[in-house]
């Protein structure tokens, strides 16, 4: 598809339909892992993929900052030679070398280090031994988590998101089936959902490397000039999107800290698939990001700016219906999670509905505020997106979440985060309107 002349509604489309399709089984991973886990061994088990639940923030986050930080900048330099060259394939190469070094140093820390990261993340001693199993498996293959974020990304600037997104649900479905084959069939319980993971990965490698095989592709290794400088580059760009999953983790391990401290185990099993259903949310605004930021990236090279306000139009439109629904289900119906993630017991069917309910609040604005760091990244605006994600992941967020049970009661924890979402949003909306309006006076 001709993204710089092409007609922008079904290019949008077609490239929101790959990147939702990729960012929900990619979130799949976790969420039927823990839905399989929690109907095996009850809530223990759901406050035990909890603890896990950040180790997968980092690694995702990891992929991403090489993969979104180094296609953006392909795209853009793609837009304004409308040509393959050398030097965009150049900083593929550097993101190359950087996930390979990332992995080492993430495969090694999570092979070594297991057990005081679960710790710190929130495991005691019944939920420590869980978590430990169920990683065991992944530990195998932690790299090929990092390279399939990275991989994707690429696919879908070097014109080729269906792939990116066969790819992504081949290793998702296989997860499935064999979630339910290892868990149940054979009775291995939390260790069998993580080999599941584990070859569903392996699979999602597989098939998003025939990419190099294709009639389509052009991405090619080149040697890089001024390697560090190229790297510091994609790290920039990228780093926004990269601290969306790092804060994600980062807020679980403080969620997970304060729910163990005041309100106790029972809260955590309820908290473990409200972090399912938020990544699934967040993940439905990756899709918008991930879909609208190729097309945005090679139309700024070009400077074709009324292109840019068209799909940014689109991707408000879409953000809307996001929010729209997943604060509708979850107001509406909060105990279908508690049933889908787990066998509850009568204390935790009292006590999710207003937990859920609260917390909900958030997916109002949580869409806006994804999709406005992809919008800053592929305007190459990296501040804003910076101010975005790290006040969003760790600033206000952090201090809300220590501060409100000291202040204002325990179930006040609750209410962190739709108070951040709200503060952020008018952040991020008086950005992209001055951005827009600033390509607005570039066209006169």
């Amino acid at each position: 598809m001709d993204l710089l002349h092409g007609k922008i509604k079904p290019i949008y489309f077609k490239y929101l339909s790959a990147a939702f399709g990729s960012a929900m089984i990619t979130s799949v991973y976790s969420i039927v892992d823990m839905a399989m886990v929690g109907q095996y061994q009850g809530p223990d088990g759901t406050a035990a993929l909890a603890i896990v639940a950040p180790i997968w923030n980092i690694i995702y986050s990891l992929g991403l900052l090489m993969g979104i930080g180094g296609s953006v900048i392909f795209s853009t330099f793609r837009g304004q030679s409308q040509q393959t060259s050398n030097n965009e394939n150049e900083y593929f190469t550097t993101a190359v070398i950087g996930s390979v070094i990332l992995s080492i140093v993430a495969w090694l820390a999570i092979i070594f280090f297991d057990q005081p990261i679960l710790s710190f993340f929130g495991a005691n001693t019944e939920l420590l031994p869980l978590a430990q199993s169920y990683l065991t498996p992944i530990k195998i293959v932690i790299p090929l988590f990092l390279f399939n974020q990275m991989l994707a990304a690429f696919l879908r600037n070097d014109n080729h998101p269906g792939l990116a997104t066969a790819g992504v649900l081949a290793g998702g479905l296989f997860n499935i089936l064999g979630d339910y084959i290892f868990v149940f069939s054979l009775d291995m319980g939390i260790l069998g959902a993580g080999l599941a993971t584990a070859i569903g990965s392996a699979i999602s490698f597989i098939v998003m490397l025939t990419h190099f095989w294709s009639t389509k592709n052009t991405l090619v290794l080149r040697k890089p000039t001024r390697f560090m400088l190229k790297s510091k580059e994609i790290s920039v760009t990228g780093f926004s999107t990269f601290f969306i999953d790092v804060a994600m983790g980062i807020l679980t391990v403080l969620f997970n800290r304060q729910i163990m401290k005041y309100l106790g185990t029972n809260a955590l099993a309820i908290y473990g698939p409200i972090v399912n259903v938020s990544t699934f949310v967040q993940c439905c605004a990756y899709s918008v990001g991930q879909a609208s930021q190729p097309i945005i990236s090679i139309n700024y090279g070009a400077k074709h700016w009324n292109r840019i306000k068209e799909i940014l139009r689109y991707a408000l439109y879409t953000v809307t219906a996001f929010s729209v629904f997943w604060t509708a289900l979850s107001l509406l119906y909060p105990n279908l999670y508690i049933y889908i993630f787990m066998k509850p017991t009568e204390v935790i069917l009292e006590m999710a509905p207003s937990i859920i309910r609260y917390y909900s609040i958030s997916f109002i604005l949580l869409p806006l505020n994804i999709f406005s760091t992809y919008y800053f990244q592929a305007l190459m605006k990296p501040k804003a997106a910076f101010n975005v994600s790290v006040f969003r992941g760790v600033i206000i967020s952090g201090i809300l979440i220590m501060l409100l049970p000291i202040v204002s009661g325990t179930n006040s924890i609750w209410f962190a985060m739709p108070i951040t979402e709200l503060l952020v949003a008018i952040y991020a909306t008086y950005m992209i309107v001055k951005y827009t309006r600033a390509m607005s006076r570039k066209e006169q």
